[in-house]
């Protein structure tokens, strides 16, 4: 079987934490230069295709292209890609611990954890790419852009592997913190099963008859006036999956834009009510050292009842 070729390393440098766009240029096709591939290509006008070669912003493994540069099929080109105007968001991303293999940060909520959609440069990412120069960083986990607390990244890519799979075979301990409705007729704790599904395109996950494929332990530690402060435990880690099973017990989680129902959107730069809901520890065994871990979010939910 023939093995395909490694793929040259990247010779433009990160812009603000956002690695350069690579293509691979189709091995069939009639373009005679790279320029004609990419205004074919790009969902630009040429004008900016050209000027993108006249800046040099297109280069090949040898560096900037002209803009007569022959198109060699199979080869790779890359370029930076403009980047629409983002709302800042305006909390910062704390590191609480890092070494040679990982960084631990307490996100804030509205933050993205990775590039996607109309969200690059705003992500925990790429901020953290730039401000700690760690150009390879990875996540190891997901975390919704609106949940805030702790995420682990990894440093490098040879230990990525390791890392990512402590969540994947589920050997993290993983505790969130939520404040919902008080419910005095409900039994807590409890544990919520359910086979729960999200559809590609859709923006809410929904639970429909079948084997449970998701698990959370809920507890209640304390209530005042109307709505209660939650331990969660989520022994698996289905998309919005204790959004959903705090919906299916009747108290769903407070300010969530999709649960129970799905809200009209708010403006990009309105921040005023997060979502109540935070990533509060992480344990588990180090895969590379073998030594125990445990970190905790020094974030606070905003309406967690309080006895004061």
């Amino acid at each position: 079987m023939r093995r395909r070729s490694a793929v040259p390393p990247a010779p433009l440098p990160q812009r603000r934490g956002v690695d350069p766009v690579r293509r691979r240029l189709p091995v069939e096709g009639d373009w005679v230069t790279v320029r004609d591939y990419l205004a074919d290509r790009l969902p630009v006008p040429s004008e900016l295709v050209d000027a993108m070669f006249a800046e040099g912003a297109v280069h090949g493994t040898a560096g900037p292209l002209p803009a007569d540069a022959p198109y060699l099929p199979g080869g790779y080109v890359w370029y930076h890609r403009e980047l629409g105007p983002e709302v800042p968001v305006p909390f910062p991303v704390t590191v609480l611990y890092r070494d040679e293999r990982i960084v631990v940060a307490d996100k804030p909520h509205f933050l993205a954890v990775t590039p996607r959609g109309r969200h690059v440069v705003e992500t925990a990412l790429s901020r953290l790419r730039d401000e700690l120069a760690l150009p390879e960083l990875s996540p190891a986990h997901r975390l919704d852009r609106l949940t805030a607390g702790l995420t682990l990244f990894v440093v490098r890519p040879e230990h990525r592997s390791a890392y990512q799979g402590l969540f994947a075979e589920r050997r993290v301990t993983k505790e969130y913190r939520a404040v919902a409705p008080y419910d005095p007729a409900l039994t807590l704790p409890r544990t919520v099963t359910g086979h729960l599904v999200k559809e590609r395109g859709e923006l809410t996950a929904r639970e429909v008859p079948g084997e449970p494929n998701s698990r959370s332990v809920v507890e209640l530690l304390t209530h005042r006036d109307g709505l209660g402060g939650y331990r969660l435990l989520p022994e698996t880690g289905k998309t919005h999956q204790l959004r959903v099973h705090l919906t299916m017990l009747g108290i769903p989680i407070l300010h969530d834009p999709l649960y129970p129902e799905v809200l009209p959107e708010t403006a990009p730069d309105d921040f005023r009510h997060p979502l109540q809901l935070l990533s509060h520890r992480l344990e588990f065994t180090d895969p590379v050292t073998g030594e125990p871990r445990r970190f905790e979010s020094a974030r606070r939910l905003s309406d967690w009842p309080s006895a004061d």
